[in-house]
């Protein structure tokens, strides 16, 4: 038997970029306070037994190259089939306990915070540890979440919880991972406790955009996303629907945000008023272009900020799940404004990636 280890991973709140990491264009993104821990050992007959208290569940099998998935995003086991592709082996086995206090299926990454939390754990309880930094951890949970399941994401998620901090990531044409220290003050991260539309909003939203692209590009073979203007748009007009048009508006406006708030994030003091008025500008776009927000969202947003936030938005793929504001100040008081509209508010600041707690 080996010695205990335990390591943990941040779920995280995207800044800017909402809805553009899968179609290639940047993202801001950060790691909240709110993290998910694996504490576990070797065991000595090749099984991997998995304790899940926080949703009262348990998972154990062998360990065997090229595992069987049983269920479509069978993460614990897409993740040792990766490893061992990367030659890492676990002949010995190992028993662990996962729990976190991130929200679940609210847009803060729980998941992929778990997945790159596993991956961390495993390349340390290998049969020869041979441990992963954080950009390899995120790149390895890419694959196990995204590619080796078809999914449709992007990898802000898996970037953000791995890394750490504040990322400002670049996915195409190659990976570029950028990590921001601005001098922030606190956040409040709102669960709406109303479940996410996930699949509903990514059909819309982001196939939505690509029919639109698709129709432009008929007419007009060197558009794209990087580097049309506002101005442009009337041109288009024609081409497409006026729901697809404002899908392209929202892309392009929240484009230029992305690249004012990262100017803002780079400067020696960070402007928190100017920030918050970024953040509720990407809101106004996601809110009415893109749709993804609800009433219920809306109304938290307005409170916390009648309550002395800077400013905030959605978080996540939208329909529901979390909300967030930045709340340099009365802090306490725009939490219980959030709590007031129904919603379950945790008070978080930026936190640091995946790490070996002991």
């Amino acid at each position: 038997m080996s010695n205990t280890i335990k390591v943990s991973t941040p779920g995280r709140i995207c800044l800017f970029g909402e809805h553009q990491d899968y179609l290639g264009l940047p993202v801001i993104a950060a790691a909240i306070s709110r993290r998910v821990n694996i504490t576990g050992l070797n065991r000595n007959d090749g099984k991997a037994v998995i304790h899940l208290p926080d949703i009262q569940s348990q998972e154990s099998f062998e360990i065997y190259p090229e595992l069987e998935y049983l269920h479509k995003r069978d993460y614990f086991r897409s993740a040792l089939n990766i490893l061992q592709r990367e030659g890492y082996t676990f002949k010995k086995g190992l028993e662990c306990t996962v729990e976190g206090n991130i929200p679940i299926n609210s847009g803060t990454s729980s998941s992929s915070a778990l997945l790159a939390n596993w991956i961390h754990f495993l390349s340390r309880m290998a049969d020869e540890p041979k441990p992963l930094s954080e950009k390899e951890i995120a790149e390895i949970a890419y694959r196990a979440e995204v590619v080796e399941f078809k999914e449709a994401g992007g990898m802000m998620d898996h970037y953000s919880t791995a890394v750490g901090n504040v990322i400002y990531l670049e996915s195409t044409p190659k990976i570029l991972v950028e990590t921001l220290k601005p001098n922030f003050g606190s956040f409040v991260l709102g669960d709406s406790l109303e479940p996410k539309d996930t699949v509903g909003i990514l059909k819309r939203v982001k196939y939505g955009v690509l029919e639109a692209v698709e129709k432009i590009k008929k007419a007009y073979p060197d558009f794209s996303l990087f580097s049309v203007q506002e101005s442009d748009i009337k041109e288009f007009e024609a081409l497409i629907s006026k729901d697809e048009l404002d899908l392209i508006k929202a892309n392009i406006d929240n484009r230029d945000i992305l690249i004012e708030a990262l100017a803002l994030l780079k400067a020696e003091n960070l402007n928190h008023q100017r920030f918050g008025e970024l953040l509720a500008q990407h809101q106004l776009n996601l809110q009415a272009l893109l749709k993804i927000s609800t009433p219920k969202i809306d109304r938290m947003l307005a409170a916390a900020k009648e309550a002395g936030a800077y400013g905030g938005k959605i978080n996540g793929s939208g329909g529901g799940g979390c909300m967030f504001v930045y709340a340099p100040e009365n802090t306490e008081e725009v939490a219980k404004s959030i709590e007031r509209e129904g919603g379950k508010a945790y008070i978080i600041q930026i936190d640091k990636g995946t790490s070996l707690e002991n």
